[in-house]
């Protein structure tokens, strides 16, 4: 339940008594939050709900302040603190100290408090499949379990597994929370404001419940009074904090502004607060979260009284912030986005509300050469089930447009990529236009472009991103910030081919595997044989190759003739041999490379460390692993070749496995398999 106020400069007797004369009313929810709520019935509200162990959450905004507050009960349980997936790794060593190392120097990724798991280790089997163990990190590559007495010598192997715990929490009901107040600290540079903000809003609230009106815009006979009762206050509370005037009177100065990015991120986070209380998923804000943007304010405009007042226009909320010179000049602003998904829908919801581009003067132009699917309506709003086919730009402006009409006729739509091969489009005279630039795109390629446009036109650039729970932002401002190409991301992790063939010990080894897998089985021998059949000149170019000739005629000769189905059933059987090739037949011949027994020319044992025997396979109709795999390798194998298998059901693929005779395999003896990237051999198997 979401209880707000819209009445920001004077709150009606009838709102408050509706919400105080019966708290009842709350029982039947699960969280309660209220917004913009006189402090007295929050915390009226407050010690109700938390008495009936009714999730609580209160949230604020005055200007570019604003604050959030979370009463989750007594004991609220937080089953998962991160969101991140369990790290996991190999186990090179236990000392009689406890103290666990990993192999090969591999970072462990685990964080002092985190509980761990172990299996398969020799020496120490208790460990194995233990309680988990609560870990003290002594460095990147090693972490203590604490005492390991009377659990033996460690011998080798073993990995170990993070366990989630979950973690309790104790949380303070309002009232208590207002004299004794813990916070969750938002901007480090700004270590002292929570405090004085904490102060500072049951000012704000101190002087409505008095003069029945909050502080006027830039009025420094009011904002004095609320300096003044901020100092009562802390004298009252026994508080010994150190003001900053101008930042007391900076509150004052703006309480009555109503900023649509300020409610959107306030908005945002009181959500999330909402999901982990009704989740346990992540840790909540404990309990105080105050924050401000004041590095917004501007400083090519004039602020003044007269200047804040309101003059009747919807964004008087704005006004009362930055000023009417403010507002007039992001009315004539001429702004490009360049893509329209779920951040592009924010950025022009946001825009539309505080007036950009609205003015004689004012442009917005937006591109986006996608159309709207069905899974873009849970996080691009803008969008609806109407609305799916669609081009993105253009129903992205239509809905903005619809919620300030001041925009009709202020926004030029493009369903064009923004590239090189569009620069008749997005020319000269159209980025010499511009004011400034906001990307809101999915991939480097299309940042990179834009970035390098930006610094050629000297542009400011907004670069963001997003990545499940994970964001980011970055300004970019010409000859004063670095660019966003300046930097680059790290590559991504890379792994030795003879690992993901033979070795796997991790589960992005077996993806890496699984997608090479399907490029050679499904991917390239299609490519090749249509290049084949296209190019007239395609075999001579291919014999003048060095080294890849031989497979790439082998590929051909087993597509087009070898292997080449005709009907279902040649599929369902190809898919079948497959299964037998990867999971019986190679793996048989690496144990007959390196029996389980093996050992190195050192004497150590050839399967320790992240070399773990696997094990053969037997082809089981009813395992719905084993079905699934032949099932997509036929489907797959049979689309290459158009065949169709859109009605056939499973009795008809056993059907065709029950006519097969599989043949019977001995190990080859001249087969040599590569132990590591450096070693040059031939004929190595895939597996």
């Amino acid at each position: 339940m979401v209880v707000p106020c819209s009445e920001r400069v004077k709150l009606t007797c009838n709102f408050t008594c509706s919400l105080s004369e019966n708290l009842s009313q709350f029982d039947k929810y699960q969280v309660v939050v209220l917004t913009n709520t006189p402090l007295r019935l929050q915390i009226q509200i407050g010690d109700y709900c938390h008495q009936k162990g009714i999730h609580f959450i209160v949230a604020d905004t005055f200007g570019l302040f604003g604050s959030v507050f979370c009463d989750f009960g007594d004991n609220f349980t937080v089953y998962d603190a991160t969101g991140e997936n369990p790290v996991s790794g190999i186990v090179a060593g236990i000392d009689e100290e406890g103290v666990v190392s990993a192999l090969d120097e591999t970072r462990h990724g685990l964080e002092d408090g985190d509980y761990v798991t172990f299996s398969e280790i020799e020496g120490m089997e208790a460990l194995n499949g233990c309680e988990p163990r609560k870990v003290t990190v002594t460095g990147p590559y090693t972490f203590s379990i604490g005492d390991v007495s009377g659990l033996g010598e460690y011998k080798r192997g073993g990995l170990f597994q993070q366990v989630k715990m979950p973690k309790f929490l104790s949380f303070k009901t309002i009232s208590e929370a207002i004299k004794d107040p813990e916070f969750v600290i938002s901007d480090f540079a700004k270590f002292d404001r929570p405090q004085q903000l904490h102060i500072g809003f049951q000012a704000l609230h101190a002087f409505v419940q008095s003069k029945g009106y909050l502080p006027r815009p830039l009025n420094e006979e009011d904002a004095a009074l609320v300096l003044e009762l901020s100092k009562n206050i802390a004298e009252e509370q026994g508080v010994k904090v150190e003001f900053d005037e101008k930042l007391l009177k900076e509150l004052s100065f703006q309480a009555t502004g109503d900023l649509s990015p300020m409610a959107a991120f306030f908005g945002g986070l009181t959500a999330q607060e909402v999901l982990k209380a009704v989740s346990g998923k992540f840790h909540p804000i404990k309990q105080w979260m105050y924050f401000d943007s004041l590095e917004s304010l501007p400083t090519s405009v004039a602020r003044t009284e007269e200047l804040c007042k309101p003059i009747g226009s919807r964004y008087d909320g704005q006004i009362a912030v930055f000023g009417r010179e403010f507002q007039a000049k992001i009315a004539n602003m001429k702004q490009f986005l360049v893509g329209a998904g779920a951040i592009g829908c924010e950025m022009l919801k946001n825009w539309a509300m505080i007036g950009l581009g609205t003015g004689p003067n004012g442009r917005i132009a937006v591109t986006d050469m996608d159309q709207i699917e069905k899974s873009n309506l849970n996080r691009q709003f803008l969008f609806r089930p109407k609305d799916v086919g669609s081009m993105k730009s253009e129903c992205a402006a239509k809905a903005v447009t619809a919620m300030n009409p001041e925009l009709d006729g202020h926004i030029d739509v493009y369903k064009d990529r923004v590239s090189p091969e569009t620069e008749h489009i997005f020319h000269e005279e159209f980025w010499n236009a511009l004011d400034g630039v906001t990307n809101a795109l999915d991939n480097v390629e299309a940042r990179t472009y834009v970035d390098r446009r930006c610094i050629f036109f000297h542009k400011p650039l907004l670069e963001s991103g997003t990545l499940g729970t994970k964001g980011n932002t970055q300004v970019v401002l010409p000859n004063l910030t670095e660019s966003y190409s300046s930097s680059q991301d790290p590559p991504e992790q890379s792994f030795p081919m003879c690992t993901i063939r033979s070795f796997p010990n991790r589960i992005e080894h077996t993806i890496a595997w699984a997608r090479e897998l399907f490029d050679s089985s499904f991917v390239k021998p299609a490519e090749t044989v249509n290049l084949y059949l296209t190019q007239p000149n395609f075999l001579e170019t291919t014999l003048k190759q060095t080294g890849n000739e031989k497979p790439t005629l082998e590929m051909l000769l087993d597509f087009l003739k070898n292997e080449k189905a005709l009907t279902f059933e040649d599929c369902v059987q190809w898919a079948r041999m497959q299964f037998e090739k990867h999971y019986n037949y190679n793996i048989q011949q690496l144990l007959y490379n390196f029996p389980k027994d093996a050992v190195t020319s050192t004497g150590a044992p050839f399967w320790s460390g992240p070399k773990r025997a696997p094990d053969p396979l037997k082809f089981d109709p009813n395992n719905p692993t084993h079905f699934a795999f032949i099932e997509a390798a036929t489907n797959l194998h049979a689309f290459n070749y158009n065949i169709n298998v859109k009605w056939k059901t499973r009795q008809d693929y056993l059907n065709a496995l029950d006519s097969m005779i599989i043949p019977d395999f001995s190990p080859d003896a001249n087969v040599k398999i590569q132990t590591d990237d450096k070693d040059s051999v031939s004929n190595v198997p895939v597996l």
